[in-house]
């Protein structure tokens, strides 16, 4: 178990270290959360969730609209700009 939060983890770290490159450049944050739901609309169609955190979130992503899929991609970028 600890293997999969590892790399979730890791993931979030690299969510969090493109969020931070991209204030740093001066992207606003409607910008950032608006990549951030190209990449999720990117990683739906594309990628297969290799854990369970990733599943869950291409399943909550799978059943919601558009309106809350952007929330989601708004949250994301919020959950590691926190961190």
């Amino acid at each position: 178990m600890s293997t999969v939060l590892d790399v979730f983890d890791k993931w979030k770290e690299f969510l969090a270290d493109r969020v931070n490159a991209a204030q740093k450049l001066g992207m606003s944050d409607e910008m950032i959360s608006k990549l951030a739901y190209e990449i999720g609309q990117f990683l739906d169609e594309k990628v297969d969730p290799k854990n369970d955190q990733e599943r869950l979130l291409k399943e909550l992503w799978d059943v919601a609209s558009e309106e809350e899929r952007k929330t989601m991609a708004r949250l994301m970028v919020k959950l590691v700009d926190k961190s």
